[in-house]
């Protein structure tokens, strides 16, 4: 007896993305069925190449197919691709963008900056286009927490090239001013700022946009949500009481302006000690994750409070790039991961009714 197509794909079509809740063939992703003689090749493309259950699916995948009566070997090739929703997340504006990915928080020192430059740096070092866009016009610390101290320049006068660092595309206000320069801006003057940053930059194709937004429900979140379709947003907190309350003030205010939260992450959970290992939690603990409960939408993940990311900040090297190895930057990749996943699940939530339909 000797396996078909049909049969492979059949047994494909019983194997869910455990993220995604789908199976792998009504969720496109496997591209290619070779049967021959019992031998059979598959090409299965992941949403993300920092797809966190890789490991399940491919057990899941084997398993499913070498059960096929009259199948003798397998071999499976693994790509990814990052996939946007029913229409490119940068429609107008940023046509080649897959995903804009806000980062915000509802207040200041938590640590925002911090987690848009090493989210944006850990989706890279998974393998993904990746921009990272400084929108905190105010308080631009990207220049500083990527070392960049270069201006972008204009090769056809009417658009900015961004620069690079750590494998992403980088571009803030604060390449264009002078660093003492304060600026004094109205809502409209921030509407424009942005929106020049958005569509005057050459982003080229990207899967991930990461937006470092101002702290606070202000004007730019707003004009975010007018200028371009955005994926979702991470929320940034820290476990005491008053940073927990501003954060529910922000997933309020991307509620209302119909921008889906993607989750809370809770930045400086715990500090270890260097010299025995004991964790305390300074500022609280499990704030974050009580904070997502309430509200109803997932919890991403802990960060420690180590001295190291901050160096890393200062000295202009993210973390999950100057320290690979360690437990912060594990921290971090984790965290990208999970945002991956809940961009997948996103984009495919939407997708889902649109394929139904045809």
């Amino acid at each position: 007896m000797s396996a078909s197509e049909q049969d492979v794909l059949a047994a494909l079509g019983k194997v869910k993305d455990p993220e995604l809740d789908v199976d792998l063939v009504r969720a496109g992703m496997v591209k290619e069925v070779k049967v021959a003689g019992g031998e059979v090749k598959l090409r299965i493309e992941l949403t993300t190449p920092a797809c966190p259950l890789k490991g399940k699916i491919q057990a899941d995948v084997e398993a499913a197919v070498k059960a096929v009566p009259g199948v003798k070997a397998l071999e499976v090739q693994w790509g990814a691709q990052v996939r946007p929703a029913v229409s490119p997340a940068g429609q107008g504006l940023l046509p080649e963008v897959k995903n804009v990915v806000l980062v915000g928080a509802g207040k200041g020192g938590v640590g925002k900056s911090t987690v848009a430059v090493n989210l944006a740096a850990a989706l890279a070092r998974f393998g993904s286009k990746v921009g990272l866009l400084d929108a905190d016009f105010y308080g631009p610390s990207i220049p500083t927490m990527t070392g960049i101290t270069q201006r972008p320049v204009s090769h056809d006068g009417k658009t900015l090239d961004p620069l690079e660092a750590f494998g992403m595309r980088v571009m803030s206000i604060g390449f264009l001013v002078e660093p003492d320069q304060a600026l004094i801006w109205r809502g409209p003057m921030l509407h424009g700022a942005l929106q020049q940053l958005l569509r005057d930059v050459n982003w080229g194709e990207l899967d991930y946009l990461v937006l470092d937004l101002p702290p606070g429900t202000g004007d730019v979140a707003l004009s975010v949500s007018q200028s371009v379709r955005t994926t979702g947003a991470v929320l940034v907190t820290t476990p005491q009481d008053v940073a927990l309350a501003d954060v529910v003030r922000a997933k309020m205010m991307f509620d209302k302006v119909q921008i889906p939260v993607l989750g809370i992450v809770e930045n400086m959970s715990s500090f270890a000690c260097p010299h025995c290992g004991h964790a305390t939690a300074i500022f609280d603990q499990g704030g974050g994750r009580k904070a997502a409960e309430a509200m109803g939408i997932p919890f991403l993940g802990e960060l420690p409070l180590e001295p190291r990311v901050r160096q890393g900040g200062d000295r202009g090297t993210p973390s999950v790039c100057a320290e690979p190895k360690s437990a912060e930057a594990k921290a971090f990749m984790e965290l990208a991961q999970a945002v991956a996943g809940r961009i997948s699940q996103e984009n495919m939530r939407v997708r889902l009714p649109v394929m139904s339909a045809h």
